[in-house]
Order: structure tokens, then sequence, then C-alpha cells
């Protein structure tokens, strides 16, 4: 499917001259959306302009996205963004450091702002000024695609290689290797950023590396176009209009060339992951803001105060192993297993892992999500599960099994779904089922049914829902195997008072982990979470198929 994008250079502030001209271009090619690079206001506002802008008098046609640039937003602007309020109908902050899918689908990476030397290691605590960090940026690489890349700095050497005429004294332009780094991890079909100075510098596309067994290069291309301020005297290009299609291709553009971003053996690497904080403990509370959401058109991701959203600067993203592009997947803070609870059955990884919609939404239901979204959402989600069932049977030689657990509650914050590893063996005797009763039973809570659906609507209600799951051979003792598997559901209402701890409870009990039950008192450092996650990743990898070619 094609999409018809717009593409601003800095406006700094030159706001109602700039949305004029998109509302008359809009007119005659309804563009889906529209990109503002570099800085969207100057650092001396304008506070009439400022003022129209906020209170919606300055007409913005289609939802516009932009990040920090290279010095920092108005006061009035980032009240609004702080209070988690529209800015302006159709304008949107995609967050200094962010992963955002639009109403069209379109998957744009984010990263505001010039690189804080003085940092060496973490990740920005706020949203808005305009420096961004090393694992800022080493952070987004985990979102593994992007169909648009926007950064407030070039990448280094991305004049390599090239016969398009860059400006005189290019080692001098503001680059940076963390960006050039992304830019490769990630493979966007566009990089956009802004000039420095009035020109504009649009390079030839260039293709990547094979990666892993791969010999030939793959048709992955990337554009790398950077703008001239918007208005500048000297009438360079400001403006940039193109159809963005995700279809593969089937060969590459006339006069590509290699990917600019090749390094020579040896070179040293970024930092390693940032320390943070955040639950993925699915206690179900996690620090969310409750107040109201305003926006109304593809949103930026989750408040910032969320800590399963990735906008979240305080998210452990060393713990995030895989974004898809509905949910991601992530490692379990305080894991129920330790790294050598299932050593002796293949896995040297805890294997506790959170799967957590992108949306920030309490359910994954019609009436929190909408149905297309809902739809989608369960349906990548459910896709991670199997995935997650069929890659630890497969490490374990099927002495694995796994327990996912959704807590669905209408007065919850931010959607989650649990799995746990579990033997096998105790999946087909009926004792995973049995612990799950029986512990229901014990805290004289509502009977377990046997059933399962899709996506519920509002007239579903709360509800807890697991899915047991194992694979065992066949009797015929051929290779192939049996699937055991079964959903409980219990719902429950407000007369209920549910132990957002259950099913970590059951598990710990049926597992004798009740010494880990409490996940805080199981907390690992940021090493040791990192290493339990780069495990999984390794482990994961053939079954992730986020990483497939988009």
């Amino acid at each position: 499917m094609a999409t018809k994008i717009f593409v601003f250079g800095s406006i700094n502030g030159r706001l109602e001259s700039a949305f004029k001209k998109l509302t008359a271009l809009h007119s005659k090619n309804n563009f889906s959306l529209a990109l503002a690079t570099g800085n969207l206001f100057s650092e001396a506002q304008d506070d009439e302009t400022l003022t129209a802008l906020l209170d919606g008098k300055i007409s913005i046609p289609c939802p516009t996205y932009f990040t920090v640039g290279s010095h920092a937003l108005p006061p009035a602007v980032v009240q609004r963004i702080e209070a988690d309020e529209e800015i302006a109908p159709n304008l949107h902050y995609l967050g200094k450091r962010s992963v955002t899918k639009t109403e069209d689908g379109v998957r744009i990476v984010a990263l505001g702002g010039v690189l804080d030397t003085e940092i060496v290691a973490g990740q920005s605590k706020e949203q808005h000024l305009p420096f961004h960090t090393l694992d800022d940026a080493k952070a987004l690489k985990g979102a593994n695609s992007a169909d648009i890349l926007l950064t407030a700095v070039w990448p280094a050497w991305i004049w390599r290689g090239s016969s398009t005429n860059v400006p005189a004294e290019v080692s001098k332009l503001p680059a940076s290797e963390s960006i050039a780094d992304l830019c490769s991890g990630l493979k966007p079909r566009y990089h956009f950023s802004s000039s420095p100075s009035d020109f504009f510098y649009e390079r030839e596309p260039f293709f990547h590396a094979p990666a892993g067994d791969e010999s030939e290069p793959s048709t992955e291309v990337t554009r790398f176009i950077s703008l001239a301020p918007y208005g500048s005297e000297a009438k360079a290009k400001a403006l940039y209009a193109f159809t963005l299609s995700r279809e593969p291709l089937a060969s590459l553009p006339l006069g590509s060339t290699v990917s600019p971003f090749s390094r020579p053996q040896g070179k040293k690497r970024p930092a390693a992951p940032s320390e943070g904080f955040s639950r993925f403990s699915g206690d179900g509370q996690g620090g969310h803001d409750r107040r109201k959401r305003h926006r109304a058109r593809s949103p930026p991701p989750g408040p910032d105060r969320c800590f399963f959203c990735l906008g979240n600067p305080n998210l452990s993203t060393h713990m995030v192993v895989s974004i898809g592009e509905e949910s991601y997947l992530a490692t379990a803070k305080g894991p129920l297993p330790s790294a050598s609870t299932f050593e002796d059955r293949g896995l040297d990884f805890p294997g506790h892992m959170v799967i957590v919609p992108l949306i920030h939404a309490p359910t994954v239901t019609t009436a929190a999500m909408g149905e297309a979204d809902a739809a989608r959402t369960f349906a990548e989600m459910t896709r991670f599960r199997e995935a997650l069932q069929a890659a630890v049977s497969a490490k374990s030689g099927r002495r694995l099994g796994g327990v996912t657990y959704e807590i669905n509650r209408g007065r919850g914050i931010h959607a989650h779904w649990q799995f746990c590893p579990v033997p096998a063996e105790l999946v087909g005797k009926g004792l995973v089922e049995a612990a799950f009763r029986v512990e229901a039973e014990n805290q004289k809570l509502p009977r377990f049914e046997t059933k399962d659906f899709a996506v519920p609507g509002a007239e579903m209600g709360d509800f807890l829902r697991v899915w047991i799951w194992a694979e065992k051979e066949d009797d015929e003792g051929t290779d192939g195997a049996l699937v055991l598997g079964k959903t409980l559901v219990m719902p429950f209402d407000e007369t209920v008072r549910f132990d957002l701890q259950f099913g970590r409870r059951v598990l710990a009990k049926l597992l004798r982990l009740e010494e880990r039950l409490v996940w805080q008192d199981v907390g690992q450092s940021v090493e040791e979470e990192g290493k339990d996650a780069q495990a999984f990743r390794e482990a994961f990898k053939e079954w992730d198929f986020t990483l497939a070619a988009p």
C-alpha cells in the first residue's frame, strides 16, 4: 500500500506560513501525513504565533509529526506535552526517543536532539530537551525496522561512496556514529534529517550489507535526505513530497551504492545498555499516568510515565528483546525462574517474559482499542505467545511447555501478558490446570471455565485467562508431536477482590519457587538483566518473526 507523505525542513517558528503552504499542497495531493524535521519552533518563538497554534487557530490539514531539534521546545509546548494534552489539532509530538506506528501503518523511529557527550552512560530522563545519549540511540535499535527514521543530526560517514555534491568542509558537519549505527541496524526506507545551514542534500539510495549467512546484498534500500530550513534566503529545497511503498523491491534502484556505514574491523561499539528501571513485573500498577488522553488521531507512543510504554524515558530498554508492529516482547523484572531453574532442560535463561501492546490501553478489547486495533494487537500478541511456546519446546527437547496468562481489568493501566516455562510433564498430567483451580478455590474466587475466545468486547467484563501448552512425543513413537493445550477463563466483577499476583503465586507453588514469589526480592543488576536478555535473543532468533525482511 502506498502512502503520500510531505516533509518540511526546519520551520523555525514560521508556523503560519508553513502550514498555509501545507494546506494548499494537501488540497491537491491529499497527504496521509506530514513530518517536520529539525526545529519546528524558533529559539525566540513569537508569542502571538505560538498562542494562535496552541489555541487551534492555525489550521493543520493532516496529521503532522515532529521531534525536538537542536534547541529546546517552548515552555508552553512542554507544558502541554507533560500534561499529556493535545498541542494542536493534527500536531503530534513523537517524543525524543520513540517508535510510532501511524494510523496509515507507517512505522516512524525518531531520535531528536544532539548527542550529549557529558553523559557517558544512561538514557535521557525527559522527552523534550534537545539532547540525547549514546544509549538512547542504542535502545532504538531494538525496533529492528522502520519505514522512516527521523533524526536531528546526520549519521556519520553518510557521504562515503557518494558522487552527489555535498557542502564544502563536510567533515565539519555535525554527525553521529551512533546514528549511523542506528540507521544501519534499522535499514529504514527513508532517513530524514535537517541541514545545519542553507543547503539541501539527497544521497544516492544505498543497500545494506548481507546479514547472517546471506551472501547477496539485500534489496532493503535507504534514502537519506536532509532538507534546508524552510523560508531560507538561499531558497534551497526545504519541501519534499514522496509516496512511501512498503512493498519489497524486486531490484535495486538505478545508481544505488553500497551502504556508507561499513565499519573497520575491530571498531569499538558504543557503551553497554544503560541502567534504568521498569516494572515488566506484571503487578498491574507500573506507575502509569491515569489522566484521560485527548489525542484523537494517530497518537504518539504512550505517556512518559507509563512503565510499559516505549515512550517512557525510564523504560528498561535493555530488557526489550523484540518489537513488532503492534506489540513488543521483554524479559520480566525479577523473573520467577532464575537462569539456572531450567538449565537441566536446555535453557540458560529464566524464560519469564512479558508481551506488551504498543497501544496504551488497559485491555486488549474492542472497547479499549477499537475493533481494528484490538484485532491486530491480539493477533500479533498471539503470534509472540506461539513463538515463545515453540522456542521453549524446541530448546528443551519438548521437556518444557509454557503458561501464558492475562489479567483483563477495565480499571487496569496497560494491558500485558506474562509467559513462563513449565515442565511438560506437569502439563501432561493435568497438574498445571489443577494448580490454578485449587488456588482459585483456596482464595474463594470464581471458578474457572474451559473456553477460549479472541478479542472480547465490553460485554465480557473483567477476567483472568490462562493458556496452558506443551508438546509430547506421539503415541506411535515417531518424530511427530502431540500438542497438549487448554485455556482457562475466570470471569469476575467489581465485587471480587482479585489478587494481581495470582498467576505468579500459582506458578511459584507449582514450580516450588515460593522463595521467588515477590519479584522485588529477586531483583537483578542491570548487567544480570542484560545478560539474560541477550541469552534469550540468541535462543529466540529462529522464531523471532520481527527479524524477517519487511
